[in-house]
């Protein structure tokens, strides 16, 4: 794991302000620092190294192809980069390797095979820039599913620049790109701003599975960009191409796929872990980490005092049963606290979902012991875990039946006569409005009235979460692929990156691997949920480890009780003074009135709305 950068056309001191990009995300990368530039220093890469295979100076980069054609940086770990290294050996296009890294690898499967051919060989995360000296050619490449970020944009003076992270961008001597208040609307709803945008005009995120292209003279009608996986197509692929197996054999399937992208995913020349809560998820992470091991696996979660909130003593009882070398720490209120003033910096740009704190939290504890981490995440995506998904389906089958030119007048006349005083009128006025299952679930995302007039500008959103469906005819897994599209990449993905890599821990992703998530869109919805338990094929596998009832008991998610610490004296303060009238107006980007009305209906009358964080976090993010 690492950090990347690049200039083209830089106006300035191109090393003082390389140096300057790479000092912004030096935690990326704190083992090793590089920079390269071509003879004529309109091209520029810089790499900060986090050593995790081949801890030797072969593995430095920016790194030159054997011919000297193509220089790399790069991000994130080629899985399967032994198989590739045999194929250039046995097919003569390399004579032997200077470095046992996956680096060296992946630059001379580009050389041998072109591009595309040799990202559609690799299977792992990463973010690549790829410098082409005959062409004078940059590429960029982001991973399938977007574990890896990267961010790409112009600044003062038509320079080209690009990274790991929008910081070291925004760390550019004279970097003065204006926010980009079309993503507010958006950002003020779900808490993140998604892909292809970020928070400033003219930086984008380059969309997973991704290529972009961009030659000399390296201006904005230089570049192209296309798609080499796409996670619509392989859920359509997979839903034109059922599973015809069992339910046991599914299991089966599952299992020996997991199994084998865990075994990939523990190659590392550093210790490597995983994270445990006492969920579905890391549990079958973990059990199967172990099968696959004789020594005892490291694990690590953390707990917390508050009530409703502590799963530490439930993954303790889990680790015990599947003898792994356990560590926990229980955090304190102070502990949290302590991490918001960090917030903004670590994550570059306004992101609002609370639980990046004891994803900090748990990062910086595993990381005193190994380098590498392991996590479960995306099994709810998958294999249809959340109990909204259930709901959507449920509702939709009851409404799905009455013709829309029918329940649109209803809902109208619902909204607009005296019951819509009432939430739940309101609720179910908005629902019986509802074209698609993707639109009735995007109303559970939407905002109310008030905060809907958070930001003075009044842009549109460029898009709605729904515009990522109509893909699918199963209910539950059209919605599935909505999550999978924007939330998981844009929010889940990036609070894990920025999380972990603001303390040097490299986290993996098992279930993310290009074949077991494949595989997860070739099965029938039934082997996923049945009736108001999701999961069923990824309980199949860890109930083969771990005993039913160890697993079957209230999931408490990994959450902090963010509304009840603002109210106590030290957050309330923190808090008003972020949101102080006269720094708003000053400002002029969200409206006093209505920050004040949505704090005081919380302070004053107990109305909690998750904008509350999401409006702090701004602030945080606009006083760095």
């Amino acid at each position: 794991m690492c950090g990347i950068a690049g200039l083209c056309n830089s106006r300035g001191d191109w090393r003082s302000n390389m140096d300057r990009m790479n000092k912004r995300m030096a935690h990326r990368g704190p083992d090793a620092s590089g920079i390269w530039a071509n003879e004529e220093k309109n091209v520029v890469l810089g790499h900060q190294r986090l050593s995790i295979v081949d801890l030797s100076p072969g593995g430095a980069q920016p790194m030159e192809s054997h011919s000297g054609r193509y220089v790399i940086v790069f991000n994130g770990e080629i899985y399967n980069y032994k198989k590739i290294a045999g194929r250039l050996l046995e097919e003569k296009k390399v004579a032997r390797f200077k470095s046992t890294c996956d680096t060296e690898v992946l630059l001379e499967a580009m050389e041998a095979y072109g591009v595309e051919k040799a990202i559609g060989m690799c299977k792992g995360m990463f973010a690549i820039a790829l410098y082409d000296k005959k062409e004078h050619t940059l590429f960029l490449i982001r991973d399938r599913v977007g574990e890896k970020p990267l961010y790409y944009g112009f600044v003062e003076g038509g320079a080209f620049a690009f990274a790991s992270e929008v910081g070291s961008i925004a760390a550019l001597e004279g970097f003065n790109n204006e926010i980009n208040t079309s993503v507010l609307d958006i950002y003020f709803t779900h808490g993140y701003i998604p892909a292809p945008y970020s928070i400033y005009k003219d930086i984008y995120k380059l969309e997973a599975g991704s290529i972009l292209k961009i030659k000399e003279p390296y201006h904005e009608e230089d570049i192209s960009i296309s798609a080499f996986w796409s996670m619509k197509d392989a859920a359509v692929k997979g839903q034109s191409n059922l599973f015809t197996g069992s339910g046991e054999e599914a299991a089966q399937e599952l299992e020996r796929l997991l199994k084998e992208s865990i075994k990939e995913q523990m190659v590392a020349d550093v210790p490597v872990g995983a994270f445990l809560s006492a969920g579905i998820d890391s549990s079958t992470i973990v059990a199967l980490m172990q099968s696959l091991n004789s020594t005892k696996v490291r694990s690590f979660t953390i707990g917390m005092s508050e009530e409703g909130y502590n799963e530490a003593a439930a993954a303790k009882e889990i680790a015990k049963h599947l003898g792994t070398d356990h560590t926990e720490l229980y955090i304190s209120k102070q502990d949290a606290i302590d991490v918001i003033p960090k917030l903004a910096y670590i994550f570059g740009e306004p992101f609002a979902d609370s639980s990046q704190i004891p994803t900090y939290l748990v990062s910086k504890m595993t990381k005193e012991h190994v380098t590498v981490s392991l996590s479960g995440d995306a099994g709810d995506e998958l294999f249809c875990g959340y109990t909204s998904y259930e709901s959507v389906s449920r509702i939709w089958n009851k409404m799905k039946g009455i013709p829309y030119f029918i329940r649109k007048p209803c809902s109208e006349l619902v909204l607009h006569s005296p019951l819509a005083k009432k939430h739940i009128y309101r609720t179910k006025g908005t629902l019986l409005g509802a074209r698609t299952p993707a639109r009735l679930y995007e109303i559970s995302y939407e905002t109310d009235t008030l905060t809907k007039k958070i930001s003075k500008t009044h842009e549109d959103c460029p898009y709605k979460y729904s515009e990522f469906s109509h893909y699918l005819e199963e209910v539950n897994h059209d919605i599935m692929l909505m999550d999978m599209m924007m939330y998981h990449p844009d929010d889940i993905l990036v609070k894990v990156d920025r999380a972990a890599m603001a303390v040097s821990l490299e986290t993996r992703v098992p279930m993310l691997d290009k074949d077991v998530v494949e595989f997860a869109w070739t099965l029938p919805i039934e082997y996923k949920r049945q009736g108001k338990t999701g999961k069923k094929v990824l309980r199949d596998v860890l109930y083969k480890y771990v005993p039913r009832e160890m697993m079957e008991r209230p999931k408490k998610g990994f959450s902090i009780p963010i509304d009840k610490w603002l109210l106590e004296p030290e957050l309330r303060a923190w808090a008003e003074t972020l949101i102080d009238r006269k720094t708003l107006e000053q400002q002029g980007i969200l409206d006093p009135d209505v920050v004040w009305e949505i704090w005081e209906d919380f302070t004053k009358n107990g109305v909690w709305r998750i904008q509350i964080w999401f409006i702090l976090m701004f602030q945080e993010w606009m006083l760095l």
